[in-house]
């Protein structure tokens, strides 16, 4: 048996085991169609079902498989039960500092004109209003660190029959998980995150949140005078200096910052202690964040602050991960169910290549042989997805079609008597 056989054969037992975990009391059928999707869409590197097919071989036409794949997909709608079984999965890897990244994204379908619901959304590479539907993930990090657990992932149209509102989207998915999670991590959210009704009942909820400011909301300033945020900023005094480096298409230029907070309170909120934190130097105008993270002795409060915003990066990371790794936006369905299960089934395959493959990253012996299948011509990356992706695409697309239903037997070149055990 080759190397590359062994090495296929732990990838698809690693697949086995987790689309089982993700698929446990589930009917058989939809039991082998998420197991199918999660390893057909990894040796594909694809979400296309035709070429999810030809992944699988099966020894039957290939139309019948993908007549297959798209029925099973379209059957019911799987985005609120592997949420809630991810969400599950991953929340012991959540501890009291980590970063919660709340974030909305959108896939762009400009060509479409039958698919269901179809919706105008704002771009967010190039600010165009497009057609297409938007995302809601949230993901799970560390500040320091480069491992992310994605905890959420739902695609949704504002035109659907059971939307309600935006508000009511974002709330429900922080509910989900800060209750799989018992309250613990620190939710970041940007500026969409500016807004009462969602403000207010994080406060209610008692959770502690970093949300971007854009500046027109009135807050209270210690000696009670009520002024605009962006007009607060000249109370708040620099009290924290240090450099850091930006990279900026494929430049690093080196940048001073200084930071700055200052005890405020909302308006309507009036009894709820926050904190404004403004970060200069990153532009023209100063970051301006809300918090109710409370400050701790012997820690740099400003600063602790700015990192945990700035860890939120990374969601916006995991969604360009999604669309060039995967073709996210070339997904070709027409359902809207079959939409959102496919982005859902995608969201999980994100999961098990940065939890599963790398949960022990450089020292984990199967991540550095997938790695090395990579073929990378640099060092791996501090977010090693693609390569990961890559290598298991290499690997799986050249090795016999079936998912592994038992773990690969090891060989021991040792001599034993047939009375022994074998070893475990």
């Amino acid at each position: 048996m080759s190397k590359d056989s062994k090495l296929a054969g732990k990838i698809k037992w690693q697949i086995a085991r987790f689309s089982g975990r993700l698929s446990e009391g589930l009917a058989k059928p939809l039991r082998r169609f998420i197991g199918d999707m999660i390893y057909g869409i990894q040796a594909s590197r694809d979400v296309k079902l035709s070429n999810i097919a030809r992944a699988l071989q099966e020894e039957i036409k290939l139309i019948k498989t993908e007549n297959r794949l798209s029925r099973n997909l379209a059957a019911m709608d799987l985005t609120e039960e592997l949420n809630r079984r991810l969400c599950w999965e991953g929340s012991g890897l959540i501890q009291d500092d980590s970063v919660l990244a709340v974030d909305l994204s959108d896939i762009r379908k400009e060509y479409a004109k039958k698919l269901e619901y179809l919706a105008e959304v704002r771009d967010g590479s190039t600010g165009e209003i497009a057609n297409g539907f938007w995302l809601c993930e949230i993901i799970g990090a560390d500040v320091h660190g480069d491992k992310i657990v994605p905890l959420y992932g739902e695609l949704y149209s504002h035109t659907a029959d059971d939307f309600v509102s935006e508000n009511t989207q974002l709330l429900k998915a922080i509910d989900l998980v800060t209750g799989m999670t018992g309250g613990r991590g620190i939710i970041a959210i940007d500026r969409g995150g500016d807004r009462y009704k969602i403000l207010k009942p994080l406060l209610q909820r008692e959770l502690r949140f970093v949300i971007r400011q854009k500046g027109d909301r009135h807050v209270i300033l210690p000696g009670g005078r009520t002024v605009r945020l962006r007009n607060a900023v000249r109370w708040c005094k620099t009290t924290l200096r240090y450099n850091v480096v930006v990279e900026r298409g494929g430049y690093k230029e080196e940048k001073q910052l200084g930071l700055g907070c200052l005890p405020v309170r909302l308006p309507k909120v009036p009894d709820e202690p926050l904190w404004l934190v403004v970060i200069r130097g990153f532009g023209e105008q100063p970051i301006l964040l809300l918090t109710s993270v409370q400050p701790e002795e012997g820690r740099e409060y400003p600063k602790r602050i700015a990192e945990i915003y700035l860890t939120r990066w990374k969601c916006d990371e995991s969604y360009r991960f999604m669309k060039q790794a995967y073709n996210l936006e070339d997904v070709r369905v027409r359902r809207y169910v079959s939409l959102r299960n496919t982005y859902v089934l995608l969201h999980s395959i994100v999961y098990f290549v940065s939890v599963v493959i790398g949960a022990k990253t450089r020292l984990n012996l199967l991540f550095k042989k997938i790695c090395e299948r990579a073929q990378r011509l640099f060092e791996i990356a501090p977010f090693f997805h693609y390569a990961v992706a890559e290598g298991i695409h290499r690997i799986l697309f050249a090795s016999s079609p079936r998912p592994a239903t038992k773990e690969p037997q090891q060989h021991h070149n040792q001599l034993r008597f047939a009375f022994a055990r074998p070893p475990n």
